[in-house]
């Protein structure tokens, strides 16, 4: 009877773990899925930030053609 009884409570000391591992897991894809987005956002950011750059450049030539 006692060895019974030890596998059930090694059962349920493994079933917590179980749990555990699947939410280090969940928080595992989180943080790299937030890697992710901010790396994302950080390219688009550059991309609009040269865009930007060269709409001011194209206007600052526009405007000194129509001074000349």
């Amino acid at each position: 009877m006692e060895p019974a009884c030890r596998k059930d409570r090694q059962k349920q000391k493994e079933t917590p773990n179980r749990g555990d591992n699947g939410k280090a897991k969940q928080k595992s894809a989180q943080q790299e899925l937030k890697q992710r987005q901010r790396a994302e956002i950080y390219a688009l950011n550059k991309v609009m930030t040269e865009l930007e750059q060269q709409q001011f450049e194209a206007f600052c030539k526009q405007m000194q053609s129509q001074g000349e």
